[in-house]
């Protein structure tokens, strides 16, 4: 079914699988890009709290060492240098204050990094074990801040210790900062290795659907496209090497079989051509061929008729005389007088009728100008047709006229009367019993028609090929001189138009078709 969508939806079909396999390898990577950007923001963004987790300690530490100085001077308060102590104290309890304040400053910058924006993972964005150490470091510095509102702190025993204690517990809790991360880094990068496994699988899944859908996409193209234009291609190579009986055969409801079938179309068309060029080739060929036979036999037949004539003029003459000169000589009862009498009249009837044998020669090679008139041809046959009804032989013979429109040419009238006559006695000459005869004049184009059709003897196909040629002649009994139709040959093509001769075999009739041009056609020519 999918090879007979038209070519426009393979195409579209073509360019959406190729657009799906950019979209997934597309996809795959930008998936890939993303998760490894977002990774980076995250662990960027997580791995800044280090440095200030690290300085946030080392101030508690230099509290603690602070305080630690401040006890050991305490150490020396009863000795003799106590004005000395007292300052140093001082000193010491200053840059407590200002250590603590460097603790809160810190802490301050810790938790506005805590604050910032969330991270796109959110595994990285988990802060509550952050916040609450950051809680209790909190409360840690408001005890240190409670015990540092004593101006005297540094002179109690109990405050130094205990402001010692909450020092210490500090700095644990300063120290638990980064823990948290390191832990969170540590099962970051389990699971990370998981997601990267994931991604890996998938990435190769995506490819591997990107090569099947692409693989799946050459194949569609190749049967949808690149084969039917090689069956085109060779099969046009084909015709043009000659082969015109061979079809491209392409199993497809598209524009492909659209234009294989217009080329078989073209192919058949042109092959019906060249065969009806072949056949009027033929046709016309052998009509050059009979006309130079008729030309020949024409110039032969005027020679020997002229040559002819004269013996057969002395022979008729002679016999005519001898046979008065024997009827003087023999006596009236003399039995041989009627024998010879008998002999001289055959020989005067055969010289008679060699003469009417040399006249039609005459007749068939006589060429020249000739009067020409327009004649109705329908009234023209039809006046041939009334003759030959009242000739005793054919009177039992029926003959059919189909005419009426007036169908005018310009035509020798005498010459065409002899040229119908002389078909309608061969086909009335090949009827049987019950014989018809179908007469019809029509104008066909610039042409008129003439067609005599009969349902006699009819002719072989070797006849055919013969009948217009010279002394020719398949006559029942052995008729005719074979001078009949060569005669209507030459006159029909001297008045430039065709006469042709059809049958289908023997027992099946005859058809001679007269084609003359028309009044119209002649003038034009003119």
């Amino acid at each position: 079914m999918l090879s007979k969508w038209p070519i426009r939806v393979k195409l579209l079909v073509g360019l959406g699988l190729l657009i799906l396999v950019v979209a997934i390898l597309s996809g795959s990577g930008l998936m890939a890009t993303y998760a490894y950007r977002d990774l980076v923001e995250s662990l960027s963004g997580r791995v800044s709290e280090l440095p200030l987790a690290a300085e946030l300690s080392q101030h508690v530490t230099d509290l603690r060492i602070t305080v630690s100085r401040i006890q050991g001077i305490r150490a020396t308060a009863f000795s003799d240098v106590r004005q000395e102590t007292d300052t140093q104290v001082r000193f010491w309890r200053d840059q407590f204050r200002l250590d603590f304040l460097k603790v809160e400053e810190t802490l301050a910058r810790y938790r506005q990094q805590l604050t910032s924006e969330p991270k796109p993972d959110q595994r990285m964005a988990d802060f509550k074990s952050e916040w609450e150490t950051v809680r209790k470091i909190k409360m840690e510095l408001e005890s240190i801040r409670s015990i540092d509102r004593d101006e005297s702190w540094m002179l109690n025993d109990l405050s130094v210790g205990a402001l010692d204690t909450e020092l210490e517990g500090l700095q644990n809790l300063t120290k638990e900062l980064p823990s948290h991360l390191h832990n969170k880094l540590k099962n970051f990068s389990a699971e990370v290795r998981g997601q990267y496994r994931t991604l890996i699988i998938g990435t190769w899944l995506t490819t591997a659907m990107a090569v099947l859908l692409f693989g799946v996409f050459v194949h569609l193209f190749y049967r949808w496209i690149f084969r039917p234009l090689r069956i085109l291609i060779s099969g046009s190579r084909r015709v043009a090497s000659g082969d015109f009986d061979y079809r491209i055969g392409l199993p497809t409801n598209d524009e492909m079989a659209e234009l294989a079938a217009a080329m078989n179309d073209m192919t058949s068309r042109f092959q019906d051509i060249r065969d009806d060029l072949d056949r009027q080739v033929q046709e016309r060929t052998k009509q050059v061929v009979r006309a130079e036979q008729m030309a020949s036999v024409g110039f032969l037949a005027a020679g020997v008729a002229h040559e002819i004539n004269n013996p057969l003029a002395s022979i008729a003459m002679c016999a005519e005389s001898l046979e008065g000169r024997i009827g003087e000589a023999l006596q009236a009862g003399d039995p041989q007088h009627a024998v010879i009498a008998q002999y001289l009249q055959l020989i005067q009837s055969e010289a008679f009728r060699c003469k009417e044998i040399t006249e039609k020669l005459l007749d068939f090679s006589r060429i020249g100008p000739v009067t020409r008139q327009e004649t109705d041809l329908g009234e023209l046959v039809q006046g041939v047709i009334e003759v030959v009804r009242h000739i005793g032989k054919y009177q039992d013979k029926q003959i059919e006229f189909s005419g009426g429109v007036p169908v005018p040419s310009a035509v020798n009238a005498q010459e065409i009367k002899q040229v119908v006559l002389n078909l309608l006695t061969n086909a009335l000459d090949s009827l049987g019993e019950n014989g018809r005869v179908r007469v019809k004049v029509t104008a066909r184009g610039n042409m008129a028609e003439i067609t005599v059709v009969d349902n006699g003897c009819g002719m072989e196909p070797e006849v055919l090929r013969h009948i217009f040629e010279p002394f020719f002649t398949r006559r029942r009994g052995g008729q005719g001189t074979g001078l009949g139709l060569s005669i209507c040959y030459r006159i029909v093509s001297d008045h430039g138009g065709t006469i042709d001769g059809f049958s289908e075999g023997a027992g099946k009739g005859a058809a001679f078709r007269v084609r003359l041009p028309l009044v119209q056609t002649q003038k034009q020519a003119a």
